[in-house]
């Protein structure tokens, strides 16, 4: 389901990133590869937060009719 294969996921690159230093996998701070360019994810031990890092392209441009859809 949902939006099908993307170039890149920030939600999931954060949670992969969490869920393997839970794991011991990696450390806190990793660089996730994804189709769409790398991410930096820092998950901070000292306010909990996760910090997400990488590039940002519009994929899409569009125009719709407000009128059409509230019909």
């Amino acid at each position: 389901g949902g939006a099908g294969v993307t170039l890149a996921c920030g939600t999931g690159a954060c949670a992969t990133a969490v869920g393997c230093a839970l794991n011991k996998k990696t450390e806190r701070a990793i660089t996730v590869h994804l189709l769409g360019g790398d991410l930096y994810i820092e998950w901070d031990e000292k306010d909990n937060h996760i910090y997400m890092t990488g590039p940002a392209v519009e994929v899409y441009q569009g125009e719709i009719d407000i009128e059409t859809i509230t019909r």
